[in-house]
Formats: structure tokens, sequence, C-alpha cells
């Protein structure tokens, strides 16, 4: 049976004390005991930045991390992203640009994008694409959330270009088919 350990967390500057297992993740103990579901349960070994979260200031896996491990850390999850004035920057840019799709990604894609721009307020294109390599989206070819980035850091506008309209194709098979069974 797992120890159950005494942890205190600060988790977007609200003090929170939590008895949890020995070996609960952060993002666990975000997710299951703190329910900040924000951060998002992809990988579970670090590879999809699904679960990217601040340490003071800096992005961390949170499903690698013990949770025991961030307890003399400031942690910011997506639901401390914004502020009293409203959403963030970064929050605010994602939606103009239309970065966002599924939204699976995206906590953790703002989060390190975040983190950038608080260390590097004008990055350059490389420095975006090296902030964000550890946060994988299957939806866009990410050319939207780099131009958002952008946006956030003032470097830029949004841009105006609508969507590039597809024609509608036409159905390969207009007759319904009864279903076969197949016999063992």
């Amino acid at each position: 049976m797992a120890k159950t350990v005494l942890i205190r967390l600060d988790v977007n500057g609200e003090k929170r004390e939590l008895a949890v297992p020995s070996q609960r993740t952060l993002l666990e103990a975000l997710r299951y005991d703190l329910g900040l579901t924000g951060s998002k349960q992809g990988c579970d070994k670090g590879d999809c930045g699904a679960c990217t979260v601040l340490a003071d200031g800096e992005p961390i896996l949170s499903c690698i991390t013990l949770a025991a491990d961030a307890q003399d850390r400031r942690i910011t999850t997506i639901e401390g992203l914004a502020g009293p004035q409203g959403l963030d920057e970064v929050q605010r840019a994602f939606a103009d640009c239309g970065a966002l799709q599924c939204g699976f990604c995206q906590p953790g894609m703002m989060l390190s994008a975040r983190a950038l721009l608080n260390s590097c307020p004008k990055p350059s294109l490389d420095q975006i694409k090296h902030a964000l390599s550890g946060n994988l989206c299957r939806c866009t070819g990410y050319t939207k959330i780099y131009e958002a980035v952008q946006v956030a850091a003032g470097m830029r506008a949004a841009s105006d270009r609508k969507p590039v309209q597809s024609e509608r194709a036409e159905a390969s098979d207009s007759v319904a088919h009864a279903p076969k069974e197949f016999a063992p």
C-alpha cells in the first residue's frame, strides 16, 4: 500500500495542503485532488507537453514531476494565467489568431509561450519554435500558434487572412448498400 504524505502546494497564488500517496504526480494532484483540469493528461511520460505548468515561471512537465517535489515552488496552471484585468495576452492572442482547435494541447502551449515571453519579450521565430518544441499539437501546422506568440509579444498584428474555402466534394457513393454478414 502506498504511503500517504502531507504536502503543501502554492498553486495560482493559493496555498493548498493535501494528503496524497507519495508517488502522486503533480498533474494528478492538480487534476484529481484540486480539480484544476486545464492541465491535460496526455502521454504520461513527458513527451507531449499537454501537462505543462509553470513552476516559479519556468515550464515543467507535471506528469513526470512528483507533487511532493513541487512544494517549494510557485505553480501556475492555465486557470491561473488570466489576471484581474482578464485574459493574459497569450490567451487573447491564441483566440484572435485562430490558434485554438481541439484545445487539448493549448494550455501547455500557452504556458510555454508565457514563460518564453517573460524571459524574452521579443523572441525570434526560432526562439518561439524552440520554446514550444516540447509541446505537440496534432490539429495544426503550428503556423497560427507561432503567429499567436508573436502577436502576444506585440511584434505583429493578428492576420486578417480569411480561411481558404474549399469546394464541397461530391459523395463517392450515393447508393446505400445493405450490410453484408460475415460468417466465421
